[in-house]
């Protein structure tokens, strides 16, 4: 006979608790248990409670291996009918063995319906770490489990590979939103939707009547950034800026030579660049940069309003005058084709002919963002990364407890872009160092990031070194190698010219690749995502769609055909509702750092973790000082601000 104590802790959410019936199983060495009833006088297990049961053994089962949590329905009906929600979320249990110390036993999971979970004590361990036959098997069956519950899909040939799902509905508990955020989430939609409808906009398909009415979006949301940039958009040096800090800050790049399809002179930019120099001169003096949004070229348009919609895939000239001087557009050209037809637009043109240029730009700039910035890199990558880990990693290794046009010219982008894209676009580091942009000023967005890069990077390797005493150890960890080596062939399609690895061969590169993961899914989708209303609320700055086609010839431009080429009201309606939303965390924030599911038990990991969050405040704070003397506060990578990982 042997006595244990087991406290058991539910989750404070809306609907955590349950009146159903929960038993567990002690596991150990020596053997296991019956199905023991954890049972008081009325219900248990209600929402943000820990309770204590006493449990006997009828025998000794030795050490503790594993717990078994069994839930059924009660023997008399709930008290809200047969059909009343039953699903329970655990938060942990503890078990005071009769000698020794007590044992945690991390769940953080909802459990639906009746059914049992196999719960393993807190010590995070890998593959080669577990010696018990009983450890190793249970191991085995959770990821056999998972990849019959989380199994990949094609969704669109040549797109990464997704899970295999038809609605949200379908979901899982665990990989869905939680009540409060879904709630908040629909709450924020729907009061959107009802204002925009009211002032009789959302259902206006026509033409904006001027620049002053497009204005009334902004009694509908607005922040302190949207304003700026309704004031100052049709600044060259704001325009300029936007490559740098705005919602896509990674395609800017240090030109060393023009290209041959962009045939800009030094007759066109004197103006800008002044005396005593040139387009070479200023090329080897490395202060030219180039914005290309070749990608775009020949892509198929979108049908609004049932009329054809119309891109360009421009090509920006920028200059950083000398000391801090601010970055300048010097020329813009609206195709990849020179020609008569494909005119070289300049600062020195007139306004609207050059306005018009830059819109088109900043047009083909949400095109970009939206199909690859935002939804290839930030949403369908870091979906890869967690199926991968869902099948792959289970609950007890160090890595699960560490760690979102038109349809079919979005389609064809990332087609296109899969065919090109490469692990070090995803390594921010070696990204800056790719476009040459080390020592360009006011590039916030590069310093904030490099130093959350630095800060997760450092945490990852005091993990790495707790867990993975070598390289070998490393190669020898399975579990590890097939979540890498699924990423590889269900993410990027087994494309070796991406030089995604498909293993792992060191400490130094498990750093990396675990630190691309967490930055991808937290930081830089912060970066890309954040700032959406901000830069969108004021349409002509990020205009979604262009009604008619890029010009061809200049001195045509003029200011009604710059409205007409604008979005019609309805679409952009549509638009600034989806941005604001996507903006908007609704609810249940957990920062980056942050980690409420106490998944560790051991004293190393915690101390790195509390490390980890003190350099994040140390940042924050850095931050916070500098936006103080900026006009326009760069708030995007500020850590509190910034979800643990993609939550919208």
């Amino acid at each position: 006979m042997a006595e244990f104590r087991v406290r058991v802790s539910t989750g404070g959410a809306c609907g955590a608790g349950t009146w159903d019936k929960v038993s567990v199983t002690i596991v150990g060495t020596r053997g296991e248990s019956p199905a023991l009833p954890l049972d008081h006088f009325g219900k248990e297990f209600t929402a943000g409670a820990e309770e204590d049961f006493e449990v006997t053994l009828p025998q000794d089962v030795g050490p503790v291996l594993l717990l078994r949590v069994h839930k059924a329905p009660p023997a008399l009906p709930r008290p809200l009918g047969p059909l009343a929600p039953d699903a329970w979320f655990c938060r942990w249990f503890q078990l005071a063995p009769p000698r020794g110390a007590p044992l945690r036993f991390p769940c953080y999971q909802w459990l639906e319906g009746a059914g049992s979970l196999v719960l393993r004590e807190g010590a995070a361990k890998v593959s080669w770490a577990d010696h018990h036959p009983v450890l190793q098997q249970q191991r085995q069956e959770e990821l056999q489990a998972r990849q019959e519950m989380y199994q990949w899909k094609t969704y669109i040939p040549g797109w990464p590979h997704c899970l295999d799902e038809v609605t949200v509905k379908d979901l899982d508990l665990n990989i869905k939103y939680s009540t409060a955020k879904n709630t908040n989430f629909y709450l924020q939609g729907l009061s959107a939707f009802t204002e925009l409808k009211i002032k009789g906009l959302l259902d206006r398909k026509g033409l904006w009547r001027s620049l002053k009415e497009m204005r009334r979006i902004f009694n509908f949301r607005t922040t302190p950034a949207a304003e700026y940039v309704s004031e100052h958009w049709q600044e060259d040096a704001f325009f300029a800026s936007q490559f740098l800090n705005g919602l896509n800050p990674v395609l800017i790049h240090r030109c060393r030579y023009l290209p041959k399809n962009f045939p800009v002179t030094d007759a066109m930019v004197a103006p800008v660049l002044g005396p005593g120099t040139s387009l070479q001169a200023e090329l080897e003096r490395g202060s030219l940069f180039l914005v290309d949004h070749g990608i775009l070229s020949g892509i198929k348009t979108n049908v609004v309003n049932g009329r054809p919609q119309f891109s360009a895939a421009p090509m920006t000239l920028l200059y950083q005058r000398p000391g801090c001087g601010s970055l300048l557009p010097l020329a813009i050209q609206l195709s990849q084709t020179p020609g008569p037809n494909s005119p070289i637009f300049l600062p020195s043109d007139d306004k609207w002919d050059w306005l018009l240029a830059k819109t088109w730009v900043r047009n083909a700039e949400f095109s970009f963002h939206e199909a690859l910035t935002h939804l290839l890199h930030s949403h369908l990558l870091p979906e890869v990364f967690s199926l991968a880990m869902l099948r792959q990693l289970p609950h007890c290794h160090p890595l699960f407890k560490s760690t979102g046009l038109g349809i079919g010219g979005f389609s064809e982008l990332i087609q296109r872009n899969m065919e090109q894209l490469n692990y070090s676009v995803l390594c921010l580091p070696e990204d800056i160092r790719t476009r040459g942009v080390e020592d360009i000023p006011g590039y916030y967005y590069r310093d904030d990031g490099m130093q959350i890069w630095g800060a997760v990077e450092r945490f990852v390797s005091e993990m790495i070194g707790i867990y993975y005493p070598s390289d070998v150890s490393v190669r020898d960890d399975r579990e590890l190698q097939a979540w890498v080596r699924e990423i590889f062939s269900e993410g990027f399609l087994s494309r070796e010219s991406s030089g995604m690895p498909s293993s792992l061969e060191t400490r130094e590169a498990l750093v990396q690749y675990v630190t691309m993961v967490i930055f991808t899914c937290s930081a830089k989708h912060s970066a890309v995502s954040a700032g959406q209303f901000d830069s969108c609320a004021w349409m002509p700055n990020l205009p979604p769609t262009m009604q008619l086609p890029p010009p061809t010839s200049k001195g045509q431009a003029r200011p009604e055909g710059f409205i007409a080429t604008l979005p019609p009201v309805n679409a952009t309606c549509d638009v600034v509702i989806a941005l604001w939303l996507l903006s908007k965390e609704p609810g249940d924030r957990r920062p980056l750092g942050t980690y409420p599911d106490e998944h560790f038990t051991e004293e190393a990991p915690r101390r790195s973790i509390a490390a980890f969050q003190s350099r994040l405040a140390q940042i924050s704070r850095g931050i916070r000082e500098r936006n103080q003397g900026l006009v326009l506060p760069y708030t995007y990578l500020d850590p509190p601000l910034i979800e643990n990982s993609i939550s919208i």
